[in-house]
């Protein structure tokens, strides 16, 4: 434990216990048509009462000052509040969904997006986003898994610390950035069948090695915040699990930021048939390493202040959780500068440079999955008429994707308008909708906030519009279908039990395809869908996500050759969800020969691997060498291959290394990333790529031994453009 700052110290020793408590509570604040006058009356009185330490899902850059200067002077010591708000991947500039950032295995422009993000987050009086969100997801049934960065420890920790360092910059408190709050610890991502909000039971080297490191990443980076997860974690609810929170957290990962709840997760204590009553709730919690409790309705943590007058509550606990809040209001430094500039906001969130910063970003995300014939990239001087086709190809609300409310729709550009754009004056563009938007069985959990589930219009006559669509691709030179999940399909509350495209899309990408007319097929999502029929029947396939505000400039610039599509899996893409959950990091079968025949009725591979994309180039790699055949257990070795771009067109490429374990205290995978390298490289030329591989990424958590072990062992090596990489070395470690 630090010791406070004289401030905060003098701080701690004048606040009641009712103002202590306050503290650790954040409340949302809904503005209409999502919050009720009631709800905003019961946040304003507690305000005045001078109870309240954070608010959360406020943007109006007035209202913040506002309630700002109601909380400052309804609490006797002037202390500020701090505003949280849900700044995911943009906050008025949006950039493509956090999958996406990931699929450009580029950490500077991952980066770079949540500097901006922040940036505009903090010039409307955010000061503190909660995200990045960094749970492993390996069954695509998990809607959540749009937010984080996919399937493997190695590349998620790079990203979750590049988030980090985006939206904190140098040091918590850095002018124009806010505090990260890495979530939702830990092993969320798990959830039994992929259904979100379900139970978790993993064993401890998955939790270790596959869940833990991207928080190590976050925390390493400096994240000012965690937040804990709701499920049970192997039979304990993670928010009132103190070797989760303590243990784990603060003494194995040395994190001494504060802890908040997901939304009314410490009141669910009680609802998990976990605690006995609110106030039991609240002192679980409180005593597992909880510090901030986020509340929807009342708030549990109230109880703590009879729970104090009981003797329920260590009160050295008590104030250890007050502090370390206080000292993340120090460090943004809040007592200060309460405050935003209202007139500045706007200027810096019209600044057009981040517009274009979200289109060099969503051009570097795509990846180009099928390029039969090298359809792609399309030539827009010999095209005299395009057709395109699907729900999604002008909707702006799908087109930025879930987890965005501050936007600004009209400046979206949504795929058609790319097109239209790109191809004004050299070729017609004729749309067709082609079928309905697919619908939910149930609600969105977001539906209270308008536009969230965009529909066909009144009337659709769903037969006219699939034969329109054929007529029009029929008539064209190219058909560009742009299908996919509407953005209410994923996201949280958003799991399926298939993967299949949604609603009537497969029979109108089939129908279309029939006509003979070339077929480009635009995928929008956020998991992988099933594209068995398309890998064979379709084209060209590019996964464009859900791009963000100027999507639809950057995928007409991936279409037409302006840009390169250079993004990579950052997930095995199944291909069937009988096969999820699919990793590329499994272990050694018995009978490994047997991989591909481990179903009867089809093939065990997935039908892309971890790692894949093309591009509009080529790469070839040869000379893998490794500097020394042996090194000692603490050692390191240097690889290098040569990566030729064997095109006619520069282009990128993401060199990935992965690694084996042929023996040791463990069974090790198969194929494990272990460092990765994005390159540039002009058409014809070569470059030598070089990767260290030291203790670090060799290191694991064993069962066998029930901690961390470094073997002396053979090691395989392999590097190439996917886990399916085929150029291979080997080195000993004695």
């Amino acid at each position: 434990m630090t010791t406070p700052s004289p401030r905060i110290a003098e701080l701690l020793g004048r606040l009641t216990t009712e103002e202590k408590v306050g503290q650790l509570i954040q409340y949302f604040y809904f503005s209409a048509p999502a919050g009720s006058p009631e709800q905003r009356d019961a946040v304003d009185e507690s305000l005045d009462r001078g109870v309240v330490g954070s608010l959360l899902f406020v943007t109006d850059p007035a209202t913040i000052n506002r309630l700002q200067k109601r909380a400052i002077e309804g609490n006797a010591h002037g202390i500020p509040l701090l505003f949280g708000f849900d700044v995911v991947h943009g906050l008025r500039t949006i950039f493509p969904v956090p999958i996406a950032m990931a699929a450009s295995w580029d950490e500077e422009t991952i980066e770079q997006a949540q500097v901006i993000a922040a940036k505009e987050a903090r010039a409307v009086g955010i000061h503190w986003a909660f995200a990045p969100m960094v749970d492993i997801a390996r069954d695509p049934r998990w809607g959540r898994m749009i937010e984080g960065a996919g399937e493997d420890p190695h590349l998620g920790s790079v990203v979750a610390a590049a988030q980090v360092r985006g939206f904190q910059g140098e040091r918590l408190g850095a002018a124009d950035h806010i505090m990260a709050g890495p979530k939702h610890f830990a092993g969320y991502g798990a959830a039994l069948g992929g259904r979100d909000y379900d139970e978790v039971d993993l064993s401890d080297q998955e939790f270790w090695n596959t869940y833990i490191p991207p928080f190590r990443a976050a925390i390493e980076a400096g994240a000012g915040n965690i937040m804990s997860g709701y499920m049970d974690l192997n039979g304990v609810p993670a928010s009132g699990n103190r070797w989760l929170m303590t243990e784990v957290l603060r003494d194995a990962l040395g994190f001494d930021g504060f802890v908040v709840t997901d939304a009314n997760a410490a009141k669910n204590l009680e609802t998990h048939h976990f605690a006995s009553d609110q106030q039991d709730a609240a002192v679980r919690a409180l005593h597992a390493g909880i510090d901030m409790e986020m509340a929807i309705e009342q708030p549990a943590f109230e109880n703590l202040v009879d729970a104090v007058e009981s003797g329920s509550v260590d009160v050295a606990r008590l104030d250890d959780a007050v502090r370390r809040v206080l000292e993340a209001k120090e460090a943004l430094g809040l007592f200060e500068q309460p405050y935003v500039d209202e007139a500045r906001a706007e200027r810096v969130l019209s600044d057009p440079a981040h517009r274009e910063a979200a289109e060099r970003t969503a051009e570097r995300t795509a990846v180009l999955l099928r390029n039969e014939n090298a359809i792609l990239p399309l030539a827009a001087d010999l095209l005299e008429s395009v057709a395109v086709i699907g729900p999604l190809a002008d909707s702006h609300r799908d087109t930025i994707g879930p987890w965005v409310f501050d936007y600004d729709s009209d400046e979206t550009v949504t795929v058609l308008d790319g097109i239209r754009d790109r191809l004004a004056g050299a070729a017609s563009v004729v749309f067709e909708r082609g079928v309905a938007e697919p619908r939910r069985t149930f609600p969105s959990m977001f539906s209270m906030f308008g536009d969230n589930s965009p529909s066909a219009p009144e009337g659709f006559d769903a037969d006219a519009a699939l034969a329109d669509a054929v007529t029009a691709a029929a008539d064209a030179d190219v058909a560009i279908l742009v299908l996919g999940e509407q953005q209410d399909m994923i996201g949280e509350s958003a799991s399926r039990s298939e993967l299949s495209l949604p609603g009537e899309q497969q029979k109108l990408l089939e129908a279309v395809a029939a006509t003979g007319t070339p077929v480009v097929l635009v995928l929008m999502s956020g998991r992988p869908l099933d594209l068995r029929w398309a890998s064979q029947n379709v084209d060209a396939i590019l996964e464009v996500w859900y791009p963000g505000t100027r999507g639809g400039a950057a995928v007409a610039n991936l279409l037409f050759g302006d840009a390169a599509p250079s993004g990579r899996l950052p997930f095995t893409w199944p291909r069937t969800v009988g096969q999820v959950p699919i990793h590329h990091a499994v272990t050694r079968s018995h009978e490994p020969e047997k991989q591909h025949t481990r179903y009867w009725n089809e093939e065990s591979t997935p039908l892309y691997p971890f790692g894949f994309g093309l591009g509009y180039t080529r790469f070839a790699y040869a000379n893998l060498r490794v500097d020394a055949p042996e090194i000692d257990r603490d050692g390191t070795v240097t690889v290098s291959v040569e990566v030729t771009n064997a095109g006619d067109r520069d282009g990128v490429e993401v060199a990935q290394l992965y690694l084996h374990q042929r023996f040791g205290t463990s069974s090790r995978p198969m194929r494990q990333l272990a460092a990765f390298r994005r390159v540039q490289i002009a058409a014809g030329q070569s470059s030598t790529v070089t990767f260290e591989i030291g203790a670090d990424e060799r290191r694991y958590w064993s069962a066998a031994t029930r901690g961390w072990v470094l073997d002396a062992s053979l090691f395989d090596v392999w590097v190439g453009g996917s886990a399916d990489a085929e150029a291979h070395a080997e080195f000993t470690v004695r």
